[in-house]
C-alpha cells in the first residue's frame, strides 16, 4: 500500500501535516500515506470520500512498536530478567505512554474524526491517540523502511526507559498491587464499580479496591481502566502510609 499523489490533499491540510512532520523530526514521501495513518474509522460514517482508515495502519505499527522496543531493552538493560523486560516494554509501549507522546506531537489537533468522534471529545481520548501513533509507525515503516521507523520509535522509547530506570514513570498500580496480593494474601484485588456520573459522551466512573477485609476509595476515573488505575493506587498509597511489614511486602514487589 503505497501513495505517491498529494494532490487530492488541500493546502492546508499540507500545512498541518507540515508541522506534524517537523514536530516528528520526520519526512514522508507519501503524503498521502501520512494522511491516512491520521484518519480514525469515524471518518468513514460521514465522509464516502473516507473509505479507509488507520487501522490497518495501526496494526502494522504495533509489530513495529514491539520489535523495536525489545530490541531496545534486550540491548539497555542486560542484566534484567525476561520478566522485567516484559514489565518496563508494557509500560513504554502502553496507551497511557502513547498517548501522551502522541499528543507532544501534535496529533491531537491533525488526526481526523467524524463528527461525532469529535463531539464526544476523541480528540482526548487515550485509545484514539494511542492508536494514531501506531498508525504513523506503520506508516513511516512502509514510507521509509525499518532503519527509519525504528530510528522514530527510539526517539519515542529510550526516553521512557530512562524514566523507568530512574524511577520516574508513572506506575501501574494495578500490576503491583495484583502481584502483592497474590503472592503475600493468596487472592486478588477486587474491583467495584460504586457508581456512574455524567452524561454518556462525558461519564464518570467511582470505582472501590477491596484487598481481603480492606475496602479502599471509591476514587474516579473518565473510564473503567482509569478509574480501576487509581483506586489501585489509593490502595497501594494507604498500604504504604500504614507502615510495617505490608508496605515493606509490597515496596519489595515494586521493586521487582
Amino acid at each position: 500500500m503505497f501513495f505517491t499523489s498529494k494532490d487530492s490533499l488541500s493546502r492546508q491540510r499540507k500545512e498541518e501535516l507540515a508541522v506534524f512532520q517537523k514536530a516528528a523530526n520526520l519526512r514522508f514521501r507519501s503524503l498521502e500515506l501520512l494522511n491516512l495513518s491520521l484518519t480514525h474509522r469515524s471518518c468513514g460514517n460521514e465522509d464516502p470520500h473516507h473509505v479507509q482508515n488507520n487501522e490497518r495502519l495501526e496494526f502494522l505499527g504495533d509489530a513495529v512498536l514491539g520489535v523495536v522496543a525489545a530490541s531496545c531493552l534486550y540491548e539497555l538493560l542486560p542484566d534484567r530478567s525476561e520478566g522485567e523486560l516484559a514489565r518496563v516494554k508494557s509500560y513504554v509501549v502502553s496507551e497511557e505512554v502513547l498517548s501522551e507522546q502522541a499528543k507532544a506531537l501534535g496529533i491531537d489537533a491533525c488526526i481526523l474524526l467524524g463528527k461525532g468522534e469529535e463531539q464526544s471529545g476523541g480528540r482526548e481520548k487515550r485509545a484514539i491517540l494511542a492508536d494514531a501513533m501506531e498508525a504513523v509507525i506503520g506508516a513511516c515503516y512502509l514510507d521509509a523502511g525499518f532503519e527509519t521507523a525504528s530510528r522514530f520509535v527510539l526517539s519515542l522509547v529510550e526516553p521512557e526507559v530512562r524514566k523507568v530506570l530512574q524511577n520516574r514513570h508513572r506506575k501501574d498500580y494495578k500490576t503491583i498491587l495484583q502481584e502483592y496480593v497474590q503472592k503475600y494474601r493468596r487472592g486478588y484485588p477486587l474491583y467495584t464499580v460504586v457508581k456512574r456520573t455524567g452524561p454518556d459522551h462525558d461519564r464518570t466512573f467511582w470505582i472501590s479496591c477491596a484487598v481481603g477485609v480492606d475496602v479502599y476509595g471509591p476514587v474516579s476515573g473518565k473510564n473503567k481502566k482509569e478509574a480501576e488505575q487509581n483506586a489501585a493506587k489509593s490502595a497501594y498509597d494507604a498500604i504504604i502510609a500504614a507502615g510495617g511489614l505490608e508496605a515493606a511486602r509490597l515496596s519489595q514487589v515494586e521493586g521487582g
